[in-house]
Order: structure tokens, then C-alpha cells, then sequence
């Protein structure tokens, strides 16, 4: 196995020389991913408390038929502009986020005691209106049920006798269990590292050693070719796991900086849930590797080495969607689909929840046993003479 041992050291030196290559596989996904999430964060947060304590400007169109109504929303801090000319088109141009428009007859039905209506021109597929749509909704349902409450208590009826159902809130949700509505992009972020880390090594020692013709010499060595293929593929897979726990540790010390306090939400990991995502993740550095070296293995040249990388990165982005549009409730059979057992598990060790060790089992052994066979596969491929030669 001296061949194997010899092959990982050279891999690993040379890739270890190129400094960009290393700063990509190693540094970049630790550096970057962190403070991309915790700086979008801040910055949609504070827009948020921004827009919900900006005072609010609403344009009303018809105040003279519900002076009080008018009058109540001045008094919660609502400044009441000038009604436009047209409110549909002002709203369409993005000049105002929302207008109230109050009809003739409103007075009518006001009076006879009627439901009045009350129109809230907005546009709601614009998300900076969300928020002032909400609030003046809001307001204008308070005053609603507090004009039902006094007519209510005139004709001497108990205002409880329109509520016959009270619901309460149980919540049995924790700041850590809350913590995953946050965190629902880690998963996705752990499986792009373990694919992108060693993505450059692979193309390099496979597709770019045939581009510079350095692998026919390495091949004439008395050592088996399966020896060469997976010294190869253990320096890949070192470098995929590193990137991995380099971002992991990383995220394990920005996330609490992150401003979700105020939200009850806790986004603390402690060494018990590192070590559980490493383990249930480990797997899928080796079977990212193997795949990688594989297609780059058949490519023959770095640039269309690099043209295949592209597509394969998006193979551990299907789950980590599909959970986000879909999400589901884990069960033991889906623990043996390899990526969607990670993805999965991932989420319960972010809630804090105790993981069974039979998940642990087949999610682990399930994905290291599709990574063995694609690992076996590659190292046969250093026997295919129009596979060594065919970028010559």
C-alpha cells in the first residue's frame, strides 16, 4: 500500500502549492458562506424594524365619509395624505406603498349596521409593500372590533357572545427547535462544500495531468494503476472533508451573532451537534470525491473537466430544494437515500433533537456504501487505455 501512501502525499503537496487552489477549496466556502448569510441577516432585518417603526404616510381617498375612522388612525400615528387623483396608478408606480379608499357609501352602511366597506389598494407581489399593507390592515381591523365591542355593549349584549371559541396558543417549540427556520439553508451550504472542496484536486490530478501529459509517467511506475487512483481519491476526499468542517466550525461561531434574539430563536450549536453533522456528512465527502474523479477521470481536457463540474454541483442542491418547497417528516426508510438522509438529519441536530442511532446507521452506511462503489469504479479507470489517452 506504499503506492497508495505515496500518491495522497504528492496530491496533497502539490495541491497545498497552489495557493488559489487551496484559498478555493479551503477558505473560500468557511469565509464566504458565514458572512454572506449573517450579513444578508442584519441587512433584512434591519430593513424590517425600518419599515415596521417607519411612521406611516397613507394616502386616503374619500375621508370625508369616515371622519372617525380618519380620526382613529391619526391617533395610532398614521399621517394622512392628500387622496391622488388616481390611487391605482400611484400604487402601480411604486410612488406609495398602500391607499386606503373609504366609498360613498360607507356612511350608509355604517349607519344601518351593515359591514362598511373599506378599500386597501396595494400590490402584494411587491415585497417592500408587505409590510405597510399589514399595518394599515391591522389598524383597520382593530377599529372594527372595537366599534363591534361598543355596539354590542349598547344593545346591552356581552361582547364575549361573538367570540363562543377561544384558542390558545400551546407552543412546544424551543429558541433551538426555532432556530431551524433560520438555519434552513445549512444543509444545502454543508453539501455544496463537500462537492466544491476537493472539486479543484480532482480535475487537476485526473483531466489536468493528462492536459500537461504527467500522467503516462506516473502510470510506468511499478505500482498498481488502482493504487494510483486511490491515493487520488483519498486526497480529494481530505480536502472535500476539510472544506466541510472548516465551514461547519465556522457557521458554529458566526451563528450567534446573527440578530435573531429579539425572535426567541437560538442559533447556538454545541460540540455534540458538530460532531453528529460530521459524521452523518462524512460519507458524502468520499462519495462527492469519487464522483468528481470519476467524470473528470473521462474528461479530456481541464476545461471540459470544468464544463462537467458545473452540473454536478447541482446534484446536492435537489434535496436541500425540495426540502425547502416540501418539507417532510423524517422517517427510518428515508435515512438510506443518500443527501436526503443528510439533509434530513442535519435539520434534527439543529433542533436539538435526539437522533436515533439506527438513522445514524443507515444514513452513514447507505451513502458510504454508494461512495465505495463508485470509489472502486474510478480506481478501475487508470485500466482503460482510451480513458488514460484520450486527451492525447
Amino acid at each position: 500500500m506504499r503506492g497508495i501512501s505515496t500518491v495522497f502525499r504528492k496530491e496533497v503537496r502539490e495541491n497545498l502549492r497552489d495557493r488559489k487552489a487551496v484559498f478555493n477549496s479551503l477558505l473560500l466556502g468557511p469565509i464566504l458562506f458565514p458572512v454572506l448569510f449573517i450579513g444578508l441577516a442584519w441587512f433584512g432585518t434591519s430593513k424590517q424594524m425600518e419599515r415596521a417603526e417607519k411612521t406611516l404616510e397613507v394616502p386616503v381617498v374619500g375621508a370625508e365619509h369616515a371622519p372617525n375612522l380618519v380620526g382613529f388612525l391619526e391617533q395610532q400615528g398614521v399621517v394622512i395624505q392628500p387622496a391622488p387623483e388616481d390611487p391605482e396608478d400611484l400604487v402601480r408606480r411604486q410612488e406609495v406603498p398602500v391607499v386606503i379608499r373609504i366609498p360613498a357609501a360607507f356612511p350608509e352602511q355604517w349607519l344601518e349596521g351593515k359591514p362598511a366597506e373599506v378599500e386597501v389598494i396595494a400590490d402584494p407581489s411587491r415585497r417592500e409593500s408587505d409590510i405597510p399593507m399589514r399595518r394599515v390592515k391591522g389598524l383597520l381591523q382593530a377599529y372594527g372590533q372595537q366599534i363591534g365591542v361598543l355596539r354590542l355593549q349598547l344593545r346591552g349584549v356581552s361582547p364575549n357572545l361573538a367570540a363562543p371559541i377561544l384558542v390558545r396558543d400551546v407552543d412546544l417549540s424551543t429558541p433551538q427547535s426555532r432556530g431551524l427556520l433560520v438555519m434552513i439553508f445549512l444543509p444545502y451550504v454543508l453539501m455544496i462544500t463537500a462537492f466544491s472542496g476537493g472539486m479543484h484536486l480532482a480535475i487537476d490530478s485526473t483531466a489536468g495531468e493528462k492536459e500537461r501529459r504527467s500522467l503516462e509517467p506516473l502510470l510506468i511506475n511499478p505500482v498498481p494503476r488502482w493504487q494510483i487512483m486511490v491515493g487520488k481519491l483519498m486526497a480529494t476526499t481530505l480536502f472535500g472533508f476539510a472544506s466541510l468542517t472548516l465551514t461547519l466550525v465556522s457557521f458554529r461561531f458566526a451563528l450567534p451573532h446573527m440578530p435573531v434574539g429579539s425572535l426567541g430563536i437560538d442559533l447556538s450549536l454545541d460540540a455534540r451537534e458538530v460532531g453528529g453533522i460530521l459524521l452523518v456528512v462524512a460519507p458524502v465527502a468520499i462519495l462527492a470525491a469519487a464522483l468528481l474523479t470519476m467524470l473528470a477521470t473521462y474528461a479530456k481536457s481541464f476545461r471540459e473537466a470544468q464544463s462537467y463540474m458545473g452540473l454536478v454541483i447541482l446534484i446536492p442542491m435537489i434535496p436541500s430544494i425540495l426540502f425547502m418547497a416540501n418539507p417532510v417528516k423524517p422517517e427510518a426508510w428515508m435515512m438510506s437515500i443518500p443527501l436526503f438522509s443528510q439533509n434530513l438529519l442535519i435539520g434534527e441536530f439543529v433542533r436539538g433533537e435526539v437522533v436515533p442511532l439506527q438513522w445514524l446507521l443507515l444514513s452513514t452506511s447507505g451513502t458510504l456504501a454508494i461512495g465505495l462503489v463508485l470509489a472502486w469504479f474510478a480506481a478501475t479507470l487508470f485500466n482503460k487505455p482510451r480513458v488514460v489517452f484520450s486527451g492525447s
